[in-house]
């Protein structure tokens, strides 16, 4: 059974049928070792119903906390039906999001060539960590 929350929360933009698919972690912190309690919920939305947000929130004595969300809407209102985060950060938000806007667009062949291979965190090199060579 893991005991810890994943590190991050997939969205994966399905071009063909114009979807896209949200895996939710789950949890209770009252039943913490229940199985119903705990695990993945994906859900899948319309690409036309999709739309970001970018948000400012000043919280006192600490910073300025600035995210853009993904937000879905009741078609042909603007009813919320759904948020969930999408990068933290205006300038990182506003990059992922014309990156998916450019895939869901155009393709994969039209997003830019990245400098640094993606970074599996299930595939890391574990040897220099003591604790996880440990357990």
């Amino acid at each position: 059974m893991d005991v810890e929350a994943p590190r991050d929360e997939p969205i994966r933009f399905n071009r063909l049928r114009r979807k896209i698919y949200v895996y939710r972690f789950r949890h209770d912190g009252l039943l913490p070792f229940s199985r119903s309690a705990w695990g993945v919920r994906p859900a899948v939305y319309d690409w036309d119903d999709l739309h970001a947000e970018a948000c400012r929130l000043y919280v006192p004595g600490t910073a300025l906390v600035e995210n853009v969300t993904l937000t879905i809407l009741k078609p042909g209102t603007t009813e919320v039906l759904d948020r969930f985060q999408f990068a933290h950060g205006i300038q990182q938000g506003e990059m992922y999001w014309a990156m998916a806007q450019l895939f869901m667009q155009q393709g994969p062949h039209a997003l830019p060539t990245f400098p640094y291979p993606p970074r599996d965190w299930n595939n890391e090199d574990v040897s220099f960590n003591l604790a996880r060579r440990l357990a």
